[in-house]
């Protein structure tokens, strides 16, 4: 299971950093501020989906051989993360 759950955090990894090298790729070839502001807009919502979902798959498989105390830890620091870093 957790070889199947590393796999799964390095895939939504790895489609994240394609997408924002993609975005890059895109706001070079059309060479306008207003599009790169869309387009940037775009990613600062899927960047904290991204993080959630990882954040999410890392607490369910240590959820298995982690105590509760430890998981609700683990959930507190990252819902302050999210908390810290919002605007």
């Amino acid at each position: 299971m957790e070889r199947k759950v590393l796999s799964q955090i390095a895939m939504l990894r790895a489609i994240s950093g394609i997408l924002e090298i993609s975005a890059a790729l895109v706001i070079l070839r059309l060479s306008r501020i207003e599009a790169a502001l869309r387009i940037n807009a775009v990613l600062g919502l899927i960047g904290p989906l991204v993080f959630l979902a990882v954040s999410a798959l890392g607490i369910v498989a240590l959820a298995v051989k982690t105590s509760p105390v430890k998981i609700i830890s683990l959930v507190a620091g990252a819902c302050f993360i999210l908390w810290g870093t919002r605007s």
